[in-house]
């Protein structure tokens, strides 16, 4: 079952459950100042102040175990795939860089759309990035829905689910989910994809 996981998958697997033992162990509390909290937020009192850190630190706490399993269930489905196509190191930083655009978006949207001054946990961010990387680079894979059981290309049901995403986040629908971290997540993966596509046809010109 786990014989195709992908070096920088199995680490984050690893990582993101041996965090969760630990948060259930320890309890909550300990891991808040790790949370991604507002960055107006210090000016309430009760509210820890953001933190940079907090930008990558969030991405390894989950709110419950369903929170986790969807999560890790994501990533082992998808990011092995995608680690092959882009390559172990190119795929740590793609990780990263979809989680920081994912905790950015959250930020901005809880300090102007939509004011908030929760905290904000969990790996989905980076999880959409990988889902936008994949239907991206395997537009023609067929993905078979849960509910209900449709297949369709990863191309459209990464479409739609980005579609459903935008919808839940601009009509406030589903207030305890992040939907604007998670086309951030997206954004951000889509800004690193056309930015290498871009240098991969610059350096094949030749003069």
């Amino acid at each position: 079952m786990f014989a195709n996981l992908t070096p920088t998958v199995r680490t984050l697997l690893i990582a993101n459950l041996a965090v969760f033992a630990a948060q259930t162990f320890f309890g909550g509390q300990l891991f808040v100042p790790l949370e991604l909290w507002p960055w107006h937020g210090n000016l309430l009192y009760g509210i820890p102040p953001f933190e940079p850190w907090q930008l990558v630190s969030y991405a390894f706490l989950h709110s419950g175990f369903m929170h986790l399993f969807f999560n890790m269930f994501a990533l082992y489905m998808f990011g092995p795939e995608v680690e092959q196509v882009l390559g172990a190191a190119r795929f740590r930083i793609f990780y990263l860089v979809c989680l920081v655009g994912a905790g950015l978006a959250q930020l901005v949207v809880g300090a102007t759309i939509q004011p908030s001054f929760q905290s904000t946990v969990g790996a989905s961010g980076a999880i959409f990035g990988i889902l936008l990387c994949y239907g991206h680079e395997l537009p023609r894979r067929t993905l078979m829905l849960i509910f209900p059981p449709i297949p369709m290309p990863a191309w459209l049901f990464v479409t739609l689910y980005g579609a459903l995403e935008l919808f839940y986040g601009v009509s406030g629908r589903e207030p305890g989910v992040a939907h604007f971290a998670h086309l951030g997540g997206m954004a951000a993966g889509y800004a690193l994809i056309s930015t290498g596509a871009r240098r991969a046809r610059g350096a094949g010109v030749t003069s």
